[in-house]
């Protein structure tokens, strides 16, 4: 009888025991002891992802990464952007990215006042499809000799002419020289021109930059209100200090739903530079364009 006795105290005291243990450990995990704590949380991803001075602003129709590059902290943006045609001008890619190498080089070039930021890529599937390697930079090397390929990377992955999508003038159906391209089924309807378009309007650049090839020349934005008396400036600042020709206006060909032409319709100064053909960057010309543009800027 006294061995059953001592065996149930026993039992009891286990039992007392795990419950003591089960409820510290329940107090533990849920401090507050509110129901809700004990549920699963899940973390929502921010679109912008920041390190280092790079941000993924966006993602391109196959998932690819839209990347900037920050350098400087003022509170005046300059930005620069490239490869809007991927690889069909994948040199503009090449010049943004030999800006991005000099700036990391030469810190103090960029005003105290100022912030650059560089795009070097914003149609990455357009460029995927031209160069063989992930790696960047590439090299020229890297690029498809084939002139069919070359233009088929003009194009996003649905297939649409990026500088056709942008909100002025545009249309489902524009035109690139004599060829009918895709403006996209909406205006801003791509991942990649809305990724720019809400960076744009979230930190309002004092000023944009856009490459392109091949002419050879400095061009102004507008859409139908004028041209903006800051847009003048910049474009005689980087004209004279690249050597390149100031135009007013581009009028080889109509173009519809062109990006500078969109940042002029919502008030911001912008330009295209145009590199005079589509396998040099012309690095020392724009050099100069932009250390002018810089200097202009600063306070």
């Amino acid at each position: 009888m006294k061995n059953i006795i001592i065996f149930i105290l026993v039992i009891v005291l286990i039992i007392v025991g795990f419950l003591f243990i089960k409820s510290n450990y329940s107090k533990s995990a849920n401090p507050e002891g509110d129901a809700e704590n004990t549920a699963t949380t899940t973390l929502e991803v921010p679109v912008v992802i920041e390190d280092k001075g790079e941000s993924v602003i966006g993602k391109s129709g196959e998932g690819r990464d839209i990347i900037e590059y920050h350098f400087g902290t003022g509170d005046t943006e300059i930005l620069f952007v490239g490869g809007i045609h991927g690889g069909y001008s994948w040199n503009t890619a090449l010049v943004a990215y030999e800006l991005i190498e000099y700036l990391k080089t030469n810190p103090e070039v960029v005003p105290e006042n100022i912030k650059v930021t560089v795009v070097p890529v914003l149609n990455p599937d357009g460029l995927a499809k031209v160069v063989s390697t992930s790696t960047i930079p590439f090299s020229k090397s890297d690029v498809s000799s084939s002139e069919a390929v070359k233009t088929s990377g003009r194009f996003n992955a649905n297939k649409v002419d990026l500088n056709r999508n942008f909100d002025c003038d545009w249309k489902a159906e524009g035109t690139w020289q004599n060829t009918t391209v895709s403006g996209g089924e909406k205006i801003f309807s791509e991942p990649e021109s809305q990724a720019i378009k809400n960076y744009i309007e979230k930190s309002k650049p004092q000023a944009v930059v856009v490459w392109y090839s091949s002419a050879g020349g400095v061009f102004a934005s507008s859409c139908h209100d004028g041209i903006l008396p800051e847009t003048t400036t910049l474009t005689d600042i980087y004209a004279k200090a690249s050597l390149y020709k100031a135009y007013q206006s581009f009028d080889f060909y109509s173009i519809t739903g062109d990006m500078v032409n969109w940042l002029a319709k919502v008030k911001i100064p912008a330009i295209s530079v145009l590199l005079t053909t589509h396998t040099d960057t012309e690095w020392t010309k724009n050099k100069a364009g932009i250390e002018a543009i810089l200097k202009h800027y600063a306070k």
